[in-house]
């Protein structure tokens, strides 16, 4: 049995939403302000309550996701 990537986001987004950031090479909040909320959708199991929930977090540390 493997071990699910480790990841720094909330549970509330979910497992699947966080093992397939992670799988795809976003791990980390910092990770995420170098792709888009746009692009992030397009991975399968990321969805919107995921994408509202990162980028909350992100603006709460004074950051955001790249521009499209």
């Amino acid at each position: 049995m493997t071990t699910p990537p480790e990841t720094e986001f909330p549970r509330t987004i979910g497992k699947v939403a966080a093992r397939e950031l992670a799988a795809h090479g976003y791990p980390t909040f910092d990770s995420l302000t170098r792709v888009s909320a746009e692009e992030l959708l397009k991975i399968h199991g990321v969805g919107p309550k995921a994408i509202r929930i990162l980028g909350e977090e992100l603006a709460a540390q004074g950051r955001a996701y790249a521009a499209d």
